[in-house]
């Protein structure tokens, strides 16, 4: 595991975070993002989907668990657990069944890490006490091979 930490000053600097993130991605890839209401989850999520071109799309799945986008035959799941009781409930969904077939994001995903693959990116969010535009991002790479996502070139 490995440990990296951005500093977002706005939700424009969060959003081009999560665009040179998605420009790394491949089908298998999880991110699972955590951290309060309102910390930058869902902006996080806007900025990956705008690098697939599917801002148009985008819509929280909080009442649906799971949204589903498609660009250039790349899936992307979007997974929102928060609403889930526990990892059972998203077993019982089929939910480990979308691990290998796209990328996954998983918002409030620290509820079901135990049945989480190996291999993943954690990122937690939290506010910044002394500027409330800004944000700090904290990001846990589960595997090697995603440490070079994180890496200035």
């Amino acid at each position: 595991m490995s440990d990296f930490d951005f500093k977002s000053n706005n939700e424009i600097d969060t959003k081009n975070f999560a665009k040179k993130l998605a420009s790394k991605l491949q089908i298998g890839d999880i991110i699972v993002l955590s951290g309060e209401l309102g910390s930058g989850k869902t902006k996080f999520t806007e900025g990956l989907l705008e690098y697939f071109n599917l801002q148009d799309e985008i819509s929280s799945p909080t009442f649906t668990i799971v949204n589903e986008y498609h660009s250039n035959n790349i899936p992307i799941y979007h997974f929102d657990v928060y609403r889930l009781e526990d990892e059972d409930e998203f077993l019982a969904i089929g939910g480990e069944e979308y691990f290998n077939k796209g990328i996954c994001i998983i918002e409030w995903g620290e509820m079901i890490e135990n049945i989480l693959p190996n291999e993943y990116i954690k990122i937690s969010f939290s506010k910044d006490l002394e500027n409330e535009n800004s944000r700090n991002l904290h990001i846990q790479t589960f595997s090697k091979k995603f440490d070079k996502y994180f890496m200035e070139e």
